[in-house]
């Protein structure tokens, strides 16, 4: 298993764990992020630190765009075994993933990155370990929208997967926020968003029976837009 560790310079060391013990490989110096990991989220980033996604799962972008959250996985699907897939609304944003896998991990079936809205994912029950919502579901037109994009990307969740999104909120910013219709919104940005606060993320975890493994983490960025960053884990089936 191939991972990495933080280090006092500020880089990253890379090692493989082996019988539980770690083989030190070198030290990752910032300059050579970008390169190995492209513009990942960096919470994304933190859940593949601590190891929630590991080598030989399916991951699932619901939503990729260009394949910006992929490109580490993509690079380490021959050596690690992850599976990577994507489904996003927009063709132009399948062709760029599939020209980014095609460099990154040529033998990867092309068809694994697929044109179709998040709310009609086509791939079967229980497909994939871990799945990313990264800046999608608060594109929801209404409430029944979101549902349908939020129930899409847990149908396809393994259980014992691992969901995780991050979403526009109006947490920190309630005094700020304009609503046009439901929880549409205008943000402070200019753009418009449909917004969750915690009530709701809490009683969509209940409803879909998830559990949270972590809590919710909210970064609000002063007269512009809050994030949010939702992460449960599928219940696991009854033996």
């Amino acid at each position: 298993m191939t991972a990495f560790v933080s280090t006092r310079t500020g880089g990253l060391c890379q090692y493989t764990r082996i019988g539980g013990r770690r083989a030190y490989h070198r030290d990752m110096h910032p300059s050579q992020l970008e390169a190995e990991f492209g513009h990942i989220d960096i919470y994304l980033f933190d859940q593949l630190l601590r190891g929630r996604i590991r080598p030989g799962m399916t991951i699932l972008d619901a939503g990729c765009g260009a394949g910006r959250n992929l490109i580490y996985f993509l690079r380490h699907s021959a050596n690690d075994g992850y599976r990577v897939y994507g489904v996003d609304s927009d063709p132009k944003a399948i062709a760029a993933v599939r020209r980014l896998a095609a460099s990154a991990s040529p033998l990867l079936d092309s068809q694994h990155f697929q044109a179709e809205p998040v709310e009609s994912i086509s791939l079967p029950d229980g497909f994939a370990d871990f799945v990313i919502s990264s800046a999608v579901l608060h594109f929801a037109a209404e409430d029944a929208h979101f549902a349908a994009m939020l129930e899409s990307c847990w149908r396809v969740l393994k259980p014992g997967g691992i969901f995780f999104s991050r979403l526009a909120s109006s947490i920190g910013i309630e005094d700020q926020v304009r609503v046009i219709q439901g929880r549409r919104c205008h943000l402070p940005d200019g753009s418009e968003r449909y917004l969750v606060d915690e009530p709701l993320l809490y009683q969509w975890t209940a409803r879909l029976g998830g559990e949270l493994i972590d809590p919710l983490k909210t970064t609000v960025m002063r007269s512009q837009r809050s994030m949010t960053t939702w992460v449960m884990q599928k219940p696991r089936r009854a033996e």
